[in-house]
């Protein structure tokens, strides 16, 4: 890595008087793992790595293989404006794994989606998502326990004003300082449950974004005595949380949307229908990864949006892959893309 970087990045960690740093990498369900430096271990980290037992991170190693360290991204390093109330000033920065020999980690999320990009880049694509985050917000009890009882009886895209349109709006201010760019915000289908959707950006970076936007939502949610999940399926009979990812591929010289054909009576490509057979192929391998849990599955339920057959379709939300056009393909045809629906909520690049 540049060391003039190197040097801009501890400098603004000084100038802005960062006292910790939170290293933050997922494991292959998905799950934010941090570990916590002081700012003077900051050139430290950068230069030599942190080591941790990967022996105790969920699909990383077997405990006679378990060292390995992070490598911080300088890429990724944001202030935490949700620790402000703690009497210090908090950053992060998000990690890649390394071996001990000094070789990625194969089994890294973050790692196989910079793979899976370098591929499209020797493709001439780039592959570009926008997801969307749905999670719910339950009323804390007086003995500070989580009770599963929704905040409101609002419904989808209903105005309801009370304290938790005002607790999303401090998500939204928040993800937009770490310099997040949110699209929209609003209530969902469900008591309780709402969406906030990322604006479209190169997968990495997308993926990135969701880590810590879930990151934020959880910590100003528990800032104003909320608890939010994510969690698939948290109560019986009413919609489940999701993440769709809406997916596309431009062209890496014209930026052109290459899944857009104006002469296909859909307007899809013949690289587009191939995106969508390759999807619809691997569905049943992605989906050990991107579904892992027993919850997940309770979404499989007719009646609720969520997928419970294989299949794709144009503007149909019960498609596990769905394309989606602009209200007016001529004014913007870059704005076709497909999203792929598991039943599953992650945080994660993948999709919901």
């Amino acid at each position: 890595m540049s060391e003039d970087r190197q040097t801009e990045i501890v400098k603004q960690a000084f100038a802005e008087q960062v006292e910790f740093i939170n290293l933050q990498f997922i494991d292959i369900l998905g799950t934010v793992k941090t570990v916590t430096i002081p700012m003077q271990r900051l050139e430290d980290a950068i230069e030599h790595g942190v080591w941790f037992d990967g022996s105790s991170i969920e699909g990383f190693a077997r405990v006679a293989e378990s060292d390995m360290y992070l490598v911080p991204d300088l890429a990724t390093y944001r202030k935490v404006p949700w620790d402000r109330g703690y009497g210090g000033t908090t950053a992060s920065l998000i990690c890649n794994v390394y071996t001990p020999d000094g070789r990625p980690f194969a089994g890294d999320p973050r790692y196989v989606l910079t793979r899976a990009l370098q591929q499209a880049t020797e493709m001439g694509y780039i592959y570009e998502v926008g997801p969307e985050l749905e999670f719910f917000l339950f009323r804390q009890g007086p003995d500070r326990m989580v009770h599963p009882v929704p905040h409101d009886q609002a419904g989808y895209f209903d105005s309801s004003p009370d304290r938790a349109t005002h607790v999303l709006n401090q998500i939204v201010r928040a993800l937009q300082e770490v310099g997040i760019e949110v699209e929209a915000s609003h209530h969902e289908v469900s008591a309780g449950q709402y969406e906030i959707d990322l604006r479209y950006h190169g997968a990495l970076q997308a993926a990135d974004s969701g880590i810590i936007s879930r990151i934020a939502v959880k910590a100003i949610a528990q800032l104003n005595d909320l608890y939010a999940t994510f969690m698939p399926k948290p109560l019986v009979g009413i919609n489940g949380n999701g993440m769709h990812v809406h997916q596309n591929l431009a062209d890496s010289v014209t930026r052109k949307n290459v899944f857009f054909d104006p002469d296909d009576p859909y307007n899809l490509s013949k690289l587009a229908r191939q995106f969508i057979a390759g999807l619809l192929d691997h569905a049943a391998g992605m989906i050990a990864i991107l579904a892992p849990l027993v919850n997940s599955y309770k979404r499989l339920v007719p009646g609720y949006e969520a997928p419970v057959y294989l299949s794709w379709g144009r503007t149909n939300r019960s498609a596990w892959c769905g394309f989606h056009a602009p209200v007016s393909v001529g004014r913007n045809p870059c704005a076709w893309n497909f999203a792929a629906r598991t039943p599953r909520a992650t945080p994660t690049w993948r999709s919901r």
